[in-house]
């Protein structure tokens, strides 16, 4: 391969980065400061702590807790991955290294294993990865894989709606009744026990976010 040429990458942009590109291109109408406006106010008249940044942003400039603690962040040059697809993709990647490093070193061919499941259930699927999990997206997010612990990947699931019979190896987590997109989890410590049935509900999950 010649130097310099990109690998590409195996994850899809998160949808993130679309909502917060339509976010900045409004900001200064519904704000009446663009992003560099923004950027300069804070770092030249407001506190220099993160924490009393966003509560500053708040108090003082009647900004909502997610566009006062995004701009803070920014202004200190934190954020920028949900700017741009390309320094996404390049962020999704550290994500994953970052999960896997350490003790959870071992549990990469478990992830890498459904994470190919994952992606195989259908054409629209797509692996968005965040800092804690990788979301699976089809409309929505139809499953995660989450290393919960130093000796399982969590495979969760969004069932519902579902009407086929949900076996007692499905647990739930309480998502319907908190309203949360996953309902289900099955845990997975070993390549073994990815099996027909891990494939199958992945499969249906899939196909519920149709």
């Amino acid at each position: 391969m010649a130097t310099g040429a990109h690998k590409k990458s195996i994850y899809g942009v998160h949808p993130g980065v679309s909502i917060m590109q339509n976010w900045i291109a409004t900001l200064k109408e519904k704000s009446g400061r663009a992003l560099e406006e923004w950027i300069a106010l804070i770092r030249t008249e407001g506190p220099t702590d993160n924490k009393s940044r966003r509560a500053w942003l708040k108090s003082k400039h009647k900004l909502g807790t997610n566009s006062a603690s995004w701009l803070a962040d920014r202004a200190e040059g934190r954020a920028l991955e949900f700017e741009n697809p390309s320094i996404y993709l390049e962020a999704a990647g550290r994500y994953v290294d970052e999960m896997f490093s350490g003790g959870k070193a071992g549990l990469q061919p478990v992830y890498d294993k459904l994470l190919e499941l994952g992606l195989k259930t259908g054409h629209e699927a797509k692996a968005c990865p965040g800092r804690t999990m990788v979301p699976l997206y089809r409309r929505h997010v139809f499953a995660n894989l989450k290393p919960t612990t130093r000796a399982r990947v969590d495979l969760g699931l969004a069932l519902k709606g579902c009407k086929t019979e949900i076996p007692r190896r499905l647990i739930d987590t309480g998502g319907l009744k908190k309203n949360d997109r996953i309902t289900h989890r099955i845990p997975v410590s070993a390549l073994s026990e990815i099996d027909g049935e891990v494939k199958r509900w992945l499969k249906i999950a899939y196909d519920l976010d149709a």
